[in-house]
């Protein structure tokens, strides 16, 4: 599967401006319309492939957040693949931030040997795109200075070698390097400004980098380092959306040109399609979404709870807006970092913020019956399309078109696909 990914790096250095979208979701509905949207396009434009990744802390061989090991996410993402008849053979899996992230308040020891325990967990389980972070400082690291750039990169080096321990010569996976990221899911906090890497630490990660492969005998893996992640100048957070200018990138641009390495973008949620399109021009040729695309569906939902809400009394009625609240509320931690100020601000943000931190509860067995009661009650009656265009004129624009059934579930289809129209024309140049 590397080799597929080698072909866009090709393209990029032919100045084609082709990238392609790495869908960082684990959310069922959100990969079957990535599914639906990739294979559909594959025929007439772009080349089909779906780029599927997870987070240390999503999987991991413990099972992460989401409760999957490296290899259940494997199965869970190729049953969805079986199920919605997309080719196999188009479906790459990556794993993202790869590293002691998780463990990282444990001794360097410990932390490291979890780390590559769980790289050879995700090698072996078909994971062939390997994004190595080993950024962090670890428990017995000096808290008072930067962790040294060297031991970073030597810790790197470290986890490669266990992927290449156990990775088949034939499906060798390929890598990213490289740590200057947004933070991941969003930011913490209101930020008006990001500074851009500096091609002067792009390159000290880039020679620093190769220098720890090459000393740890990995010669053949460095040369399937395809990319690097700098910060480009773009961040979303919970009430704001720092977009991407072109400008400020400029010097990193040329700097790709010197290398064979792309970039890849992380937090790119949010942008503008142009501004999307300008990043892979610009050699920002992975681009990262998540968020973006469960804010899409839970923005779905709620539109039709509100026209369930006009549809049936209230004994009736799901209530899955109130009921998901409750389950954020029961289990604040996965959103009390994030969200601050006022209690009705907080309020205000679990429900619309774009950091969309309501994605961890979705699978909650009370949200889940009052999606299923939500649905339940939507498929007894007939939208009205004034319904549809008040809440939810998207779909009731397609509805209308014929391009997808009168249905709810076309509702949270067409949200989805804005996303990914936006992302499937910034990865394709011939798209306009």
């Amino acid at each position: 599967m590397s080799q597929l990914l080698d072909e866009i790096v090709r393209a990029q250095k032919r100045e084609e401006g082709r990238g392609i979208t790495s869908i960082c979701s684990a959310h069922p509905w959100v990969l079957k319309a990535a599914m639906s949207r990739t294979g559909t396009k594959a025929a007439t434009q772009g080349d089909g492939l779906l780029l599927v990744e997870s987070t240390c802390n999503q999987v991991n061989q413990f099972g992460g957040y989401t409760g999957m090991t490296p290899t259940a996410f494997v199965e869970f993402v190729h049953g969805l693949a079986v199920e919605n008849g997309f080719p196999s053979g188009r479906l790459i899996l990556g794993g993202d931030h790869l590293g002691p992230n998780v463990w990282q308040n444990e001794p360097a020891e410990s932390a490291m040997q979890k780390s590559a325990d769980m790289v050879r967990a995700y090698v072996q389980a078909g994971f062939t795109k390997i994004h190595l972070d080993a950024s962090m400082k670890l428990g017995d690291d000096d808290p008072s200075r930067p962790l040294d750039v060297e031991l970073a990169a030597r810790r790197a080096a470290w986890l490669a070698k266990a992927a290449e321990e156990v990775a088949d010569p034939a499906t060798a996976p390929c890598y990213v390097i490289g740590t200057e990221v947004p933070t991941p899911g969003g930011a913490t906090a209101h930020e008006d400004g990001v500074s851009v890497t500096t091609v002067e630490d792009a390159r000290c990660t880039l020679e620093v980098t190769q220098a720890a492969f090459l000393r740890a005998g990995l010669d053949s893996a460095w040369e399937r380092v395809i990319a690097m992640v700098v910060q480009p100048g773009v961040e979303f957070g919970d009430d704001f959306i720092l977009d991407y200018q072109p400008e400020a990138a400029r010097d990193l641009k040329s700097f790709s040109e010197t290398t064979s390495l792309v970039y890849e973008a992380h937090s790119t949620d949010y942008q503008k399609r142009d501004h999307l399109r300008s990043l892979v021009r610009d050699h920002f040729a992975i681009l990262k979404v998540g968020p973006a695309l469960t804010f899409a569906y839970r923005e779905a939902v709620f539109a039709l709870a509100m026209m369930e809400a006009e549809l049936f009394p209230p004994g009736e009625r799901s209530e899955l807006v109130h009921v998901l609240d409750q389950a954020m509320l029961h289990q604040p931690e996965h959103w009390q970092e994030h969200y601050h100020g006022t209690p009705a601000g907080q309020a205000f943000a679990r429900k619309y913020s774009l950091s969309d931190r309501a994605r961890y509860y979705w699978p909650a067995p009370a949200v889940q019956a009052a999606l299923t009661k939500l649905f339940s009650n939507l498929q007894q009656v007939t939208i009205p399309l004034s319904l549809l265009s008040q809440f939810a004129p998207l779909a009731f624009n397609q509805i209308r078109m014929g391009k997808l059934p009168h249905h709810p579930s076309s509702v949270i289809d067409a949200s989805i696909q804005v996303v990914l129209d936006d992302y499937q024309y910034a990865c394709n140049p011939d798209m306009d």
